[in-house]
C-alpha cells in the first residue's frame, strides 16, 4: 500500500473515531493496534500477529512513558490545584485588585495581571480560565464591563498557562518532540511575559477609545503602607515559588522534575504558614486548627486532579509512542518528509502551512490530539529545514511557536476549549457569538507576537541559552 493510503487511514480512522465521541487516548490506541497488527505482525497465525502487536506495544510505548522527563507533568499539576483549593489564589487576586486603585479598566488589568500570576503557577488553561470566570467576570458584568472587556481579557489570559512555565503541555510537548524541557519551560517566559503586556495595550487603547467599554466607578482608597503590606504578604510569596522554580532550572541546580517538586513543596509550605503559622502566632488557636480539615480536603482534590490530568497524560504517551513506531515502520513518516522537501518553497512558507495546520485543526479537536498527530511530522520536517538557526535552538523555537499556536487555537471558534469553559461560566443570558468575538483581539495579540519570534527568533532563545 502507498504511504499516502496509509496515512490517510491512519489519521481517518483516528478523527473518526474522536467524532464520535472517543477519548483522544483511546482512539489512538485502538486505530494504533489495528495498525500493529498489519505492520509488526505479518507473519504467523491470528494468535502469532495479535501477540506480535501487542508486544510492539509493550516494548515501545511502557519505555516512552517509564522516563524521568515527564515527572514535572503530575508535579507542575499538583502545585497548580494546591494553589487553588488551599484559597491562596483568592488572597492574591484580591491583594492585586486592591493594588490597582482607581486605574480606568482596573478589573480588566487585574485579569491580565492576576491570571497571568495565576498561569505561572497553575500551569494548566483550562483551570485558570474556569478561575477567572468564577471570579471576575460576575463583578465586571455588575459593574458595567462590556463582554469584550471581561471575557475577552480572561479567554486571553487563560492561554498563558501553555507558554509561562510551569506548563504541564509543554512539558508533554517536548517529552513528545525529544527536545530539551528545560530550556523549552524557560524558553516560554519571554513570550508569555511579552504577551501579557500586549493584552494590557490592547486594554489601554480600547479604555481609552471606548470609556463605556469599562466604565469607572468609586473605589475605596488604600493608603500606601498597606498596599506595600499588600504586596510583600500575598503578591510576593507568589511571584516568589514562580522564581525560584524558574530559578532552579535556569541555574541548572535542578532538574525540571525535582524543580516542579520544590514548587509544589513551596505552595504547601505557603498554605501552612498562612493558615495555621499565622493564626498560631496571633492567638486564633481557633482558626489555626481549623486549617488541618481544610487541608486535608484540599489536599485530596488537588491530588485527585493532578492525578487525573496525569493519567490522561500517560495514556496519551502511550498511544503516541505507538504512533509514531507506526510511522517509522509503514516508510509513511520518512516518504512524507521526502515529499514535503520536494516543495519549492521557502523554509517561512512551510512554517506558514504547518502553523495554518495547527489553528485548523484547533478548532476541530483539543491540544493533545494535535500534538499527537501532529509532532511526529511537524519536528522532522522542521529539523531539515534552514531557518539560519542551530539544530537544537531550532527546534526549541519551533516548539514556541507550536505552543502558540496551540494557544490561539485554544479559543479558536467554533470548538476552541477555552469558548466551551468560558460558556460554563459565564453569567446567565450570554450567547456564544458575543464569547467569540469577545476572544478575537485577544488572538489578534498571540498572532502578532508569533509574528514577531518568527522575525526575531532571539525572543524565545535568547533566555535559554543565557550563559550558554
Amino acid at each position: 500500500m502507498e504511504w499516502y493510503w496509509i496515512l490517510l487511514a491512519l489519521f481517518g480512522s483516528i478523527l473518526f473515531l474522536m467524532f464520535a465521541g472517543l477519548p483522544v487516548g483511546i482512539a489512538f490506541i485502538a486505530v494504533n493496534t489495528v495498525a500493529a497488527f498489519f505492520i509488526f505482525g505479518r507473519f504467523g497465525d491470528f494468535d502469532t500477529r495479535v501477540q506480535s502487536a501487542i508486544g510492539q506495544h509493550v516494548d515501545n510505548a511502557f519505555g516512552n512513558m517509564a522516563i524521568f522527563a515527564i515527572v514535572p507533568i503530575p508535579m507542575f499539576l499538583l502545585m497548580g490545584e494546591l494553589f487553588f483549593h488551599t484559597g491562596l489564589a483568592n488572597r492574591m487576586f484580591n491583594a492585586v485588585e486592591k493594588l490597582m486603585g482607581r486605574v480606568p479598566a482596573r478589573l480588566s488589568y487585574v485579569t491580565v495581571a492576576g491570571g497571568t500570576a495565576f498561569a505561572t503557577l497553575s500551569g494548566s488553561s483550562m483551570g485558570s480560565t474556569a478561575l477567572l470566570g468564577t471570579l471576575m467576570v460576575p463583578e465586571m458584568t455588575k459593574r458595567g464591563y462590556k463582554k469584550s472587556m471581561s471575557i475577552g481579557p480572561i479567554l486571553g489570559t487563560g492561554g498563558l498557562a501553555m507558554l509561562i512555565p510551569p506548563s504541564a503541555l509543554a512539558v508533554l510537548l517536548g517529552t513528545l518532540a525529544e527536545i530539551d524541557i528545560g530550556r523549552l519551560l524557560i524558553a516560554g517566559v519571554v513570550p508569555g511575559l511579552l504577551l501579557a503586556v500586549f493584552y494590557a495595550i490592547l486594554i489601554f487603547v480600547r479604555a481609552t477609545l471606548d470609556p463605556e467599554a469599562a466604565p469607572s466607578y468609586d473605589v475605596e482608597a488604600v493608603p500606601v503602607s498597606q498596599r506595600i503590606l499588600l504586596f510583600l504578604l500575598d503578591v510576593l510569596p507568589m511571584i516568589s515559588i514562580i522564581g525560584f522554580v524558574i530559578g532552579l532550572i535556569m541555574g541548572g541546580v535542578a532538574t525540571p522534575s525535582e524543580a516542579a517538586a520544590y514548587g509544589s513543596v513551596g505552595v504547601i509550605l505557603l498554605a501552612v504558614l498562612y493558615y495555621f503559622i499565622v493564626p498560631l502566632l496571633r492567638g486564633d488557636f481557633r482558626r489555626a486548627w481549623a486549617f488541618g480539615p481544610h487541608f486535608a480536603v484540599a489536599m485530596w482534590k488537588s491530588l485527585w486532579g493532578a492525578g487525573r490530568v496525569t493519567a490522561i497524560a500517560l495514556m496519551i504517551l502511550f498511544g503516541s509512542s505507538l504512533f509514531s513506531n507506526v510511522l517509522a515502520a509503514s516508510g509513511s513518516s520518512a516518504a512524507l518528509i521526502q515529499w514535503v522537501a520536494g516543495f519549492d518553497v521557502s523554509p517561512y512558507v512551510m512554517l506558514l502551512m504547518m502553523f495554518g495546520i495547527l489553528l485548523l485543526l484547533g478548532m476541530f479537536m483539543d491540544q493533545l490530539a494535535m500534538m499527537l498527530l501532529t509532532v511526529p511530522i511537524f519536528f522532522p520536517i522542521v529539523q531539515g529545514l534552514d531557518f539560519g538557526l542551530a539544530p537544537e535552538v531550532k527546534l526549541i523555537w519551533f516548539a514556541v511557536i507550536m505552543l502558540l499556536a496551540m494557544e490561539i487555537s485554544f479559543t479558536t471558534p467554533p470548538f476552541g476549549l477555552l469558548l466551551f469553559v468560558m460558556q460554563g461560566v459565564a453569567p446567565p443570558g450570554t450567547r456564544f457569538g458575543e464569547i467569540c468575538l469577545a476572544a478575537l483581539p485577544f488572538m489578534g495579540c498571540a498572532l502578532l507576537l508569533t509574528m514577531l519570534i518568527v522575525i526575531f527568533p532571539d525572543l524565545a532563545v535568547w533566555l535559554p541559552w543565557l550563559g550558554g
